[in-house]
């Protein structure tokens, strides 16, 4: 269990007025009127109550000392995580040149009656190139045996089958080589056909439209299609992914785009015979930028070295986004101006490292302190600035926070112009953006940190070296050896997700590339040797509950209904699920006699009449088989609600 603080002067307000008028015969024996009439005594209440205020403080001491012991060890809260988004600038007309988007343009939402905006900025420069067709191919998924089609698409009058197999048959496929990549650009593809390739939904074609990333083909996005799936003249405008690699295929060199007929469930429509093409065009039309939720400051001078050790300066304004190689601290000595190279701590800086820690959180700028050893000698943990040095920062970028994480859609406003945009969106919600941590977070996390010393060796060892790792890590879960049956220690990762959790779909738990990214790189230091740690996800097991319940007379249906769905998706969430709202246990099973209990306790219902569990598919919105008493869950598992339906009677 954990030391109770001691408390230093438990004396309250009462307790001081009863000893002072316990004195008052003593010193004063005159005084015989002690009712709280008495002005004297009124003073007394006065005076006990500023007593207790000064008491209050002095019992903080306990707890100052413990907060500034963990700034002593190197605990201090996580900054703020910046959020990212994909920011799709739409041209006036396809290029007919090279378009350049600067980076550091900026995007914001549209403020509204009592909101603030929120602005990104793109991290680099963006340059739209007009495509060029040079190869078209149809044949198979595989690549082999295809042929060549270039021929029949730019001769006048002649046409190409978009697939060679009649019926056509699943991994049918066009392929369209291009002399330049299309990496992050916006498309218009141009096309003329025939209504040839019956036997389909035009609304929904059974085709999907990739292109080659170097290992394997990923999906485009469709932004728009008036083709009826390549059976009439229209355009198809294709979002392409920023990567985008040459490949030879048979024999021809080109950055390839391919449309790949999808198989179907029997009975469902498909091509009888092929669309047929007879001219295609390829037109940049967007190009799609990495942008941050920051905002540029331009350099400024933070202050004049004084020549001793452990000098501190700031910046005007904080929280620092994580800084660029642009992004310098400057120091002019007499030699001339050189950077100095930001490290986290000077552990391991000598007296001749030109080093400087910068504090994301607070914007502060340290040099190196002056360290005495137990032998009287003293240590420069990293050097010092000469007498008059002037100290200058290149620039840097405020940011940060779950305000970045806006809506699908909603960065729509360029906020200063730039020749050949028309309109900016983004396709996608921004994602990334955590608060910064509070003081009593930290305050949690500093036994839990100082315990594991940066060394895995534990289960909980490798928990809380991934929660440490970021701000976005809401939960970790370590499966040891003996559990995973392959020899790797695998640690499943929670992040956070933001909103109500009924709102909250599987795609809301995915950790993006660059925060395994972080997490694999923290516990890789920290593992020991011939230990293999693999990161992951766990399994999320969707669960739909159909529910009949009776409401308390005069309670409105729809309000109950609404409560007890909330508190079914609440009661098994990933975060805030579980009988203590820390979020679902790993492997714990789910009961109807326990989710019964958590119905009847919603404020407006009389009881439940009838309650089934239905295993569900979070990726095709279905239930899986037939109701049931009672879920099992892998050790490996996290419930998730999706789909239940209420019914108030």
């Amino acid at each position: 269990m954990a030391l109770e603080p001691p408390n230093l002067d438990d004396r309250r307000f009462q307790d001081i007025v009863d000893e002072m008028k316990r004195m008052i015969p003593r010193f004063t024996p005159e005084w015989t009127n002690h009712n709280v009439a008495d002005p004297g005594v009124a003073l007394i209440e006065l005076f006990a109550w500023m007593a207790e205020m000064v008491l209050y403080r002095v019992n903080q001491v306990p707890d100052r000392l413990y907060t500034e012991f963990l700034n002593l060890v190197g605990i201090e809260p996580f900054a703020p995580s910046v959020a990212r988004a994909d920011i799709t600038f739409w041209l006036s007309a396809p290029a007919a040149q090279e378009i350049v988007i600067p980076a550091g343009t900026e995007v914001s939402t549209i403020a509204g009656a009592a909101e603030e905006t929120v602005v990104f900025a793109t991290q680099h420069t963006g340059i739209v190139r007009p495509p060029v067709l040079i190869a078209a191919r149809t044949g198979q998924v595989d690549g082999t045996r295809t042929v060549d089609a270039w021929e029949d698409l730019t001769l006048p009058g002649a046409e190409v089958a978009a697939f060679t197999s009649t019926p056509s048959r699943a991994g049918d496929c066009l392929y369209l080589g291009s002399k330049t990549s299309l990496g992050g650009l916006g498309v218009e593809l141009t096309v003329v056909a025939h209504a040839q390739g019956v036997g389909i939904d035009p609304n929904n074609p059974p085709l999907i439209w990739e292109v080659w990333n170097g290992s394997a083909w990923v999906p485009v996005q469709v932004v728009s299609d008036s083709t009826g799936g390549l059976n009439k003249d229209g355009t198809i405008v294709l979002t392409v992914p920023a990567l985008h690699e040459s490949l030879v295929l048979d024999g021809a060199a080109a950055y390839w785009l391919r449309v790949r007929l999808l198989p179907v469930a029997t009975g469902d429509p498909t091509y009888q015979r092929s669309p047929r093409i007879s001219e295609l065009r390829l037109r940049a039309i967007a190009i799609t930028l990495p942008a941050e939720h920051s905002q540029a400051v331009q350099g400024e001078t933070v202050g004049r070295s004084t020549g001793v050790p452990g000098q501190s300066f700031a910046v005007t304004r904080a929280p620092v986004a994580p800084r660029t190689h642009t992004e310098q601290i400057l120091v002019a000595e007499h030699e001339g101006e050189q950077a100095w190279h930001e490290v986290t701590d000077f552990s391991e800086s000598g007296p001749q490292d030109k080093h400087v820690v910068w504090d994301s959180t607070t914007g502060e700028i340290r040099f190196g302190p002056l360290i005495r050893q137990a032998d009287g000698t003293r240590t420069q943990f990293g050097a010092v600035p000469q007498d008059g040095a002037q100290i200058r920062v290149t620039g840097y970028r405020i940011a940060g926070g779950s305000a970045g994480n806006v809506g699908a859609r909603t960065l729509v406003s360029l906020r200063s112009a730039v020749p050949f945009v028309a309109s900016v969106t983004n396709l996608e919600p921004a994602i990334g953006g955590v608060d910064g941590e509070t003081p009593l977070e930290a305050k949690a996390r500093g036994p839990l940190a100082l315990r594991t010393a940066g060394r895995a060796v534990t289960v909980r060892d490798y928990e809380q070296i991934a929660i440490k790792s970021s701000p976005q890590v809401a939960r970790a879960r370590c499966l040891p050896i003996t559990e995973t049956g392959h020899g790797n220690v695998v640690v499943l990762i929670v992040p956070k997700a933001l909103g109500e959790p009924g709102a909250h779909q599987i795609d809301d738990f995915a950790i993006g590339k660059e925060l395994w990214s972080v997490i694999a790189h923290d516990l890789d230091e920290a593992r020991p040797a011939g230990v293999a740690v693999e990161v992951g996800t766990p399994y999320y097991h969707g669960v739909s509950v159909a529910a009949l319940v009776r409401a308390l007379p005069g309670r409105p249906a729809e309000v109950v209904r609404q409560r007890v769905s909330e508190a079914i998706a609440e009661f098994v969430h990933p975060l805030r699920g579980g009988t203590d709202g820390s979020g679902w246990a790993f492997g714990a099973g789910l009961t109807s006699v326990s989710l019964a209990q958590v119905i009847e306790a919603v404020d407006g219902v009389l009881a439940v009449d009838e309650l089934q569990m239905f295993e569900y598919d979070l990726r095709t919105g279905q239930r899986v088989g037939l109701g049931r008493d009672s879920i099992p869950l892998p050790e490996r598992a996290l419930f998730l609600a999706a789909d239940s339906r209420v019914v108030v009677a």
